[in-house]
C-alpha cells in the first residue's frame, strides 16, 4: 500500500528543489535519504564530518567558532555550487538536508559581534550565487527529544552538545522564519514521530510537503 501511494505522490510533488532544515538530531538527513530512495530525487547531503574544527568547537566554542563556521560556509558553497548547477535528467526533484542560510544562523549564534559582521559580508557575496529552493521545510522537535536522538546515534564529535546550545540554535531558526519573505517555509512539528520506521508518520510528512505554499511561513503539527 505504501509503495502504491508513493507512486501516486511521485507524480504530484510540485517542487523541483526542496531544502530540509532542522536542529541537530532532528532526523533531517534520514528523511532526505528516504525521499531520495522512494521518489528517485537527487540527493544533496551536508558533509559535516569533514570539518576538522568541529570536535574542538564543541569543547571550546569561543576559541574555535570562527574557523568552524568559515570552514562550513566554504564547504557548503562548494558543494551546492557543484550540485545545483548540474542538471539531473533522471530526477524531477532535488532534495537537500540543509539550506545555505543555516550558515548565517549558526554563525550569528556562535560568533562575536565583530567576527559576525565580517562573516556576514562574506556570506552575502556567496549566497547571491544560489537559486532559492521551491520549498524550505523545517522539522521541529523539542530539545529533550533532540538530546535523546543525538545520544542514540553515539557520534564522538557530538558528545559535548548541550541543551542550551540546541535551544539557541532552535531560537535562531524560529526568529529567522518570523521575518522571512523570500520563499515558502513549512514548519512541521514532528514531536514524537518516527518517520524512519512508522509508515503513517512518514506518509503524513510526505502529504504535507506535496502541497503548494505561497511565499511566507506556514505551520503544521503532528504532535501525538
Amino acid at each position: 500500500m505504501l509503495n502504491r501511494r508513493i507512486h501516486i505522490l511521485k507524480k504530484d510533488i510540485p517542487h523541483r528543489f526542496i531544502a530540509i532544515e532542522g536542529n541537530i538530531g532532528t532526523g533531517k538527513t534520514t528523511f532526505c535519504q528516504k525521499i531520495s530512495d522512494d521518489f528517485g530525487a537527487k540527493l544533496i547531503l551536508e558533509q559535516f564530518t569533514d570539518n576538522p574544527f568541529l570536535p574542538l568547537f564543541y569543547q571550546n566554542q569561543e576559541r574555535y567558532a570562527f574557523p568552524v563556521e568559515l570552514f562550513f560556509m566554504t564547504e557548503r558553497h562548494k558543494q551546492l555550487q557543484g550540485d545545483l548547477s548540474q542538471q539531473d535528467l533522471f530526477s524531477s526533484t532535488t532534495i537537500a538536508d540543509y539550506y545555505f542560510v543555516k550558515t548565517l544562523l549558526f554563525a550569528k549564534n556562535n560568533l562575536k559581534d565583530e567576527e559576525f559582521r565580517l562573516f556576514q559580508r562574506l556570506f552575502n557575496v556567496l549566497n547571491n550565487t544560489f537559486i532559492e529552493p521551491d520549498l524550505l521545510v523545517y522539522l521541529h522537535r523539542p530539545v529533550d527529544e533532540l538530546i535523546k536522538n543525538i545520544n542514540s546515534r553515539n557520534r564522538a564529535i557530538e558528545k559535548d552538545i548541550s541543551e542550551e546550545y540546541l535551544s539557541k540554535i532552535q531560537n535562531a531558526y524560529l526568529e529567522f522564519f518570523k521575518n522571512q519573505t523570500r520563499l515558502p517555509v513549512l514548519i512541521l512539528n514532528i514531536e514524537g514521530m518516527n518517520f524512519r520506521d512508522n509508515t503513517t508518520d512518514y506518509q503524513l510528512i510526505i502529504d504535507a510537503i506535496s502541497e503548494i505554499y505561497p511565499v511566507g511561513t506556514h505551520r503544521k503539527s503532528f504532535v501525538k
